[in-house]
C-alpha cells in the first residue's frame, strides 16, 4: 500500500514537471535572446515553484501597447525622406552618411523628422528647475507632466503649487509618475499632488494575473508638455537631489527645452503612456501651431524605447550611428552594461579609426553596477575604445553624439534594464549648432576626468575580477 507521504511526492513532482514543461515551452517560444532562453529554461527544471514562478514575475518583458491604435497616427506627416529644407543644410561631406541614418530612424519609428526646432541644454537642477516653472506659470491650455520620480520634497512642492495653480486657472493638468518610482520617497508624491486636486496617475501596466504585477516593467520617461508648442526631456527627476549646489548627495544631470513642432511628438507620447495607464485618450492641441514658422534651426525626432513593438529601436539606430560616424563618437551614461551588438558596434568603430569616448562616473549610485561595467571595459580598452571616469557629484546624465551634426538625448541609460525593459524615450537631433553646444559640454567634462587604462584593469586582484564577472553574469538584472 502507497504510504500518503509517497502519494504527496509523487504529486509534488507531477506539478513540478508540469510547471517546468509549460514555463520552458513559453520561454522557449517567447525569449528572444538564447541566453536568457536557456537561463530560464534552466532555472525552470532545477528551482521546483520557484524557477517558474521568478520566471512569470519578472521573465515576461513584452507587452502590447494599443494605446496608439486608440490615438491615431504619431509621425505629424509620411515618415521617411527626402524632406523638404533638409538636403541644402546638410554638410556635403557627411550628406549621404546623414541620410542613410534619417532614413533608418524614419524606418524605425514611423516618425517623421521635423524642422524648426530651438533646442537649449540646461544643466542640474539649478537650470532646469526654474525653466519648468517658468513654462508651468505661462501655460495657457495644458501642462502635461511625466516623472519616473516625483519626490515630495522642496522641489516637489514648488511643482506641485505651479502645477495647482495651472489647475485653477483653466489650464489641463496631467500628472503620470511611474509606480516603482513613486515608492522610492516618503510621504509619496503622488499622494502630495492628489490632495492638491491635480489628476494624477501611476503607471502600472495590466496585471497578466490577478496575482503577478508586471514588476520589471517601468516608465523611466521624463516630459513636461506645455500647450504642445514647448517641451521639457532629459535626465532630470522631480526632486531635491537634482539641486547640486544644495543636496547632501548631490546628482548632477541634464535636461533639454524643445521649442517647436517636435513638441508635439513628445505629447503624443505622453497621451499614448496616460491611455496605457488608464486614464481616457487625450486629444491634440487644436491651437498648437506645430507646423507653422520656425523657432530654430534643428530636425528633430522622437524616439520612444519599450518592452513592446518598440523593443530595439534604440539600439538599431545607435548601431547605425556608430556605423556612418566619420570622427568622433561621444557617450555619457550613469550605467554602462553595453549589449554585445552594441559594445561591437562601438569597438569597430574604434579599430577604424573613429575617437569612441565613453564617460562615466567615477563611482555611481548603484556599485553592483559598477562592478558589471567593470568587467565590459576590459575588451573595449583593448579595442581602442577610450573611457573617462568622471569624478563626484554622480553624474546621471545620457548623452550621444556623433561628429559634429547628430546627437541623442533623452532618458535612456546603456544598460539592460533601459534597453529591454523600461518605457524610454530620446530625441534626435540634426543640426551643427546644437552638437556644438554637446561638444563644448563634453571637452569641458573631460577636462575634470581620468581616463582609464587597461593597466589598471589588470591590476585588479583575482577577487575584484571574480566579483566584478558575477555582477556582469547577472547584469540582465541589474
Amino acid at each position: 500500500m502507497i504510504a500518503a507521504g509517497e502519494l504527496l511526492a509523487a504529486g509534488a513532482v507531477m506539478v513540478h514537471v508540469a510547471l517546468a514543461i509549460l514555463t520552458a515551452g513559453h520561454a522557449l517560444l517567447q525569449v528572444r535572446d538564447p541566453r536568457a532562453a536557456w537561463g530560464w529554461i534552466a532555472a525552470c527544471w532545477l528551482a521546483p515553484v520557484a524557477g517558474p514562478l521568478l520566471y512569470w514575475l519578472l521573465g515576461i518583458n513584452r507587452v502590447r501597447l494599443r494605446a496608439r491604435e486608440s490615438i491615431g497616427p504619431n509621425n505629424l506627416g509620411e515618415p521617411g525622406f527626402p524632406l523638404p529644407g533638409l538636403e541644402p543644410r546638410l554638410p556635403n561631406v557627411l550628406k549621404d552618411e546623414l541620410i542613410e541614418l534619417i532614413r533608418i530612424g524614419s524606418a524605425m519609428t514611423q516618425r517623421s523628422l521635423l524642422p524648426g526646432n530651438a533646442v537649449q541644454m540646461l544643466r542640474d537642477g539649478e537650470q532646469a528647475f526654474p525653466a519648468m516653472l517658468t513654462a508651468i506659470g505661462a501655460a495657457r491650455r495644458r501642462v502635461w507632466l511625466s516623472s519616473y520620480i516625483f519626490s515630495a520634497g522642496e522641489v516637489g512642492r514648488g511643482f506641485a503649487e505651479a502645477l495647482d495653480d495651472a489647475r485653477r486657472r483653466g489650464v489641463d493638468v496631467r500628472v503620470l509618475i511611474d509606480g516603482a518610482g513613486d515608492l522610492y520617497y516618503w510621504p509619496r508624491g503622488s499622494r502630495l499632488l492628489s490632495r492638491c486636486g491635480i489628476d494624477v496617475r501611476r503607471f502600472q501596466l495590466p496585471r497578466r494575473f490577478k496575482l503577478l504585477p508586471n514588476l520589471n516593467l517601468r516608465n523611466h520617461r521624463k516630459l513636461l508638455i506645455v500647450d504642445d508648442t514647448l517641451a521639457f526631456t532629459g535626465g532630470i527627476n522631480i526632486g531635491d537631489h537634482h539641486l547640486v549646489r544644495q543636496a547632501r548627495r548631490p546628482t548632477a544631470d541634464l535636461h533639454f527645452r524643445f521649442d517647436g513642432p517636435v513638441a508635439k511628438q513628445l505629447a503624443r507620447s505622453f497621451a499614448e503612456d496616460w491611455l496605457l495607464s488608464g486614464g481616457p485618450a487625450l486629444p491634440a492641441d487644436p491651437e498648437a501651431s506645430a507646423g507653422t514658422g520656425e523657432r530654430g534651426p534643428s530636425f528633430c525626432r522622437v524616439v520612444t524605447e519599450g518592452p513592446n513593438e518598440e523593443l530595439d529601436r534604440l539600439e538599431l539606430i545607435m548601431t547605425a550611428a556608430f556605423a556612418n560616424a566619420h570622427r568622433r563618437v561621444c557617450i555619457m551614461t550613469p550605467y554602462f552594461i553595453p549589449t554585445p551588438e552594441l559594445a561591437r558596434a562601438m569597438e569597430a568603430a574604434a579599430l577604424r579609426g573613429i575617437e569612441v569616448l565613453v564617460m562615466l562616473p567615477a563611482r555611481s549610485n548603484l556599485p553592483w553596477v559598477d562592478w558589471a561595467s567593470r568587467h565590459w571595459l576590459r575588451s573595449l580598452l583593448q579595442r581602442r575604445v577610450r573611457v573617462l571616469l568622471r569624478p563626484a557629484p554622480f553624474a546621471h546624465s545620457k548623452l550621444f553624439a556623433v561628429d559634429d551634426y547628430y546627437s541623442l538625448v533623452g532618458s535612456a541609460n546603456l544598460d539592460p534594464r533601459s534597453l529591454r525593459l523600461n518605457f524610454e524615450l530620446m530625441v534626435e537631433t540634426y543640426g551643427a549648432e546644437f552638437s556644438e553646444i554637446l561638444g563644448m559640454h563634453f571637452e569641458q567634462v573631460q577636462a575634470g576626468c581620468h581616463e582609464l587604462t587597461l593597466a589598471e584593469l589588470e591590476a585588479d586582484s583575482r577577487w575584484l575580477r571574480l566579483r566584478n564577472a558575477i555582477c556582469w553574469l547577472f547584469s540582465s538584472y541589474l
